[in-house]
């Protein structure tokens, strides 16, 4: 089957990463960096599009990839309302509601749009895949422990969904019949999710909420002692939420998030680097005992994917606390671009349907 050029975008606070697929085979791979003063004169988010829509183009005429080939423009999915697992057409609400920030601003906001403002120049179809508020929710775990607050499903929903129907087909089983503990860490949050035949039933939160620290995340805090800190004036409310969502984890402990200067640190005998990458996965072998309560402590595998299992001392550690729940099957080069590729390629040989956003 021959394919059309198929452009990934997958946007990040400080950089786009984008990607160009020929023949369902990477071609191009590129992340644009924005320095602090290119994002801060933007000012909000959606004031960053018309800069890294132009980067994008510059970068592919650049290299001379002809936008007029292109067959799909697929990106990460951002902030929409809460959906069910699937690949979605970028429509206009989406594009308003992406605008709005209605569960939330981020800059994967603005991959769709980006998206769409591509596809518009030439034939090509714009979608996103398993935006990070799908939610499958069982109803008892939205259940939050007061009723002015309810959990909410945002989670690394496209890396999870991909890596699990591949360890499936490695297996010889559908997705649809397993019941499996899926874990994504990679350069920003850690979510552990419960798969039950097919559907995420739990996770926690890891856009802003709960579950372990991780590179940059705080996870879940002392709720008390964040209370206090929130009216202790010390604090404006954007300063907090960058506290617990970009500023906390390993950034707050250790200065970095670079996991070789880490490596370095602990190899020349850095004794707080090796604690606290410890107490790293510490936290998320807590996590994973918890879900697998969720499937009654009978989960078929349990999968880890993402860049922080590059880490073999971290990687060890939580390995050797939760071995005995069930086998474990590790995809450390598992990334967004790569599951968004797949998920184009995917709707081109006509074995996933293309839904509408309503």
């Amino acid at each position: 089957m021959n394919f059309g050029l198929i452009l990934v975008i997958n946007p990040k606070n400080t950089s786009s990463k984008i990607a160009v697929y020929r023949d369902s085979k990477m071609c191009f791979l590129k992340t644009i960096k924005y320095t602090d003063e290119q994002i801060a004169a933007c000012g909000t988010i959606p004031g960053q599009l018309e800069m890294r829509k132009k980067a994008i183009l510059q970068e592919l005429i650049d290299n001379d990839i002809n936008v007029n080939k292109l067959q799909i423009v697929v990106a990460r999915g951002g902030l929409i309302k809460p959906v069910k697992s699937g690949v979605y057409e970028v429509n206009d609400r989406m594009r308003q509601d992406l605008l709005k920030g209605v569960m939330g601003m981020h800059a994967t906001n603005l991959g769709g749009i980006i998206a769409s403002d591509i596809a518009s120049l030439t034939n090509a179809k714009a979608i996103i895949a398993d935006p990070v508020v799908v939610d499958e929710l069982d109803d008892v775990a939205r259940i939050s422990g007061h009723p002015l607050f309810e959990r909410k499903s945002i989670f690394h929903a496209l890396n999870q969904k991909v890596v699990a129907r591949k360890f499936s087909k490695s297996i010889n089983r559908k997705y649809e019949d397993l019941n499996l503990l899926v874990v994504h860490a990679g350069g920003g949050g850690i979510s552990v999710g419960a798969h039950r035949y097919g559907k995420v039933v739990d996770v926690n939160q890891a856009f802003d909420g709960n579950g372990p620290f991780s590179m940059e995340r705080s996870g879940t805090l002392p709720v008390g002692d964040l209370i206090k800190l929130c009216y202790s004036g010390k604090f404006t409310e954007r300063e907090m939420m960058q506290m617990v969502t970009s500023k906390a984890g390993l950034y707050a402990y250790l200065g970095t998030t670079n996991l070789n200067t880490i490596d370095k640190r602990i190899a020349e005998g850095d004794t707080q680097a090796a604690f606290i990458m410890y107490a790293m996965a510490y936290q998320l072998a807590k996590e994973v005992g918890a879900m697998c309560t969720v499937l009654d402590g009978k989960p078929d595998a349990i999968i880890l994917s993402g860049d922080l299992f590059h880490h073999s001392g971290f990687t060890r550690d939580l390995t050797a606390k939760i071995e005995k729940i069930a086998p474990i099957s590790v995809y450390p080069d598992e990334d967004d671009v790569d599951a968004l590729a797949m998920n184009a390629i995917g709707v081109i040989k006509g074995e996933i349907e293309v839904l509408q956003y309503e």
